[in-house]
């Protein structure tokens, strides 16, 4: 799912392209995307994009006559700027935006069709879109901390909840925790000062420099490889490979739709965390260590799919 680093890349490609021009025509491909239905999507049509902004995980379009158009991409919507009058691809496109100088496709590569889009009115109908979190790019230290100690969750949680902080998923979330030195299944409450502060830096540094990196990749065109796992990432998407600063093979925990990447050696003590799934499967085969991990080879290996 695109993230803050994805999204404000987005946003800042879209800018030049269609801010203070008309959406000329907006053609729906496939009946799950959009979510509201008064206004009528039509509405959109001819109306002058005065802005856009970013809303947790959401890209909203600041329209003529208090009309705003939501994007949520979910895990694998993604936007593809065009030449004018070009067509929604296949089973994966959902939407085609055209402009004056160009169209913007909105696909989606999964069959789920999670992705969604909202044509609202009026600035307080954006309110249900803020789910309250910080905005952690803007946030002082002491405003970081009175967030993620408000309620005491996992530090994985906490990253992860767009009530306690925005815009931040499951990729990023890794990363930060990795850089903080720091075990995704740690209590927020129980860290120390030294250790909140840790987590504050990494969590601006990491977005920053993926930001950046993103930005360098781009090079001035529009940002097409938008993806959760890219290979400069230190533990996200890298179950089985070596971590970059210790060499200890990155580890996993897979819950629901999603996998915590981890290193034993910088994030645990040398711990290995406990895997719902694998671990129960094991009972009293599972390591819990890395020496009895690196005593068995096979663990080293991602399981197949």
């Amino acid at each position: 799912m695109p993230e803050i680093p994805d999204l404000t890349v987005y946003i800042e490609s879209l800018q030049p392209r269609i801010v203070h021009q008309k959406l000329e025509q907006l053609r729906i491909a496939s009946p799950f995307l959009l979510r509201s239905f008064e206004p009528p999507i039509k509405e959109a049509e001819r109306k002058e994009v005065l802005g856009l902004r970013r809303i947790g995980k959401q890209i909203v379009w600041d329209l003529e006559n208090e009309l705003f158009l939501v994007f949520h991409l979910m895990i694998a919507g993604r936007f593809h700027w065009k030449k004018r009058g070009a067509k929604p691809a296949g089973k994966a496109g959902l939407a085609a935006f055209d402009f004056p100088e160009g169209t913007l496709l909105l696909t989606e590569a999964s069959t789920k069709k999670r992705a969604a889009l909202y044509l609202l009115k009026g600035e307080s109908s954006l309110a249900g879109f803020d789910r309250g979190g910080l905005e952690v790019m803007n946030a002082s230290l002491g405003q970081f901390r009175a967030a993620i100690v408000r309620e005491n969750h996992t530090l994985k949680r906490i990253l992860t909840d767009q009530h306690i902080l925005s815009g931040i998923g499951n990729a990023y979330s890794d990363e930060i925790l990795h850089r903080a030195r720091l075990s995704p299944l740690r209590q927020s409450q129980k860290l120390s000062e030294g250790e909140v502060a840790r987590l504050y830096t990494s969590t601006q540094e990491t977005l920053s420099e993926w930001i950046q990196r993103l930005r360098a990749s781009a090079e001035g065109s529009f940002p097409e490889k938008v993806t959760a796992f890219r290979p400069e990432m230190a533990v996200h998407g890298k179950f089985g490979k070596p971590c970059p600063v210790c060499g200890t093979r990155v580890q996993r925990i897979v819950y629901a739709e999603n996998e915590c990447n981890y290193c034993p050696r910088c994030q645990t003590d040398g711990k290995i965390l406990a895997d719902r799934s694998l671990s129960r499967l094991l009972k009293g085969d599972w390591p819990k260590t890395i020496e009895e991990l690196e005593a068995d080879p096979g663990l080293h290996k991602p399981l197949p799919g």
